[in-house]
């Protein structure tokens, strides 16, 4: 289909109002599911690397605790 002018193509045969609010419904759609999309990445790096140090710490304080215990039975001995 072709128009004759700029203003015909934007009027769209009298449908212009309906084809560019899908346009643009469409399109904001999209954009909040990049930008979700990108939030939730974010969230779930911040989440592993909370885990990772909070295992670390519950690794560091197992393995002080064992140090501890073998010190006090040496010491028992």
């Amino acid at each position: 289909m072709q128009f004759d002018s700029f203003s015909a193509f934007i009027a769209m045969g009298g449908y212009g109002f309906y084809v560019w609010l899908s346009y643009g419904v469409s399109m904001l759609a999209l954009a909040l599911l990049v930008f979700s999309s990108i939030t939730d990445h974010k969230k779930i790096k911040q989440q592993i690397a909370q885990r990772q140090k909070r295992e670390a710490k519950l690794r560091q304080a197992a393995e002080l605790q064992n140090t501890q215990t073998r010190t006090d039975i040496s010491h028992k001995t």
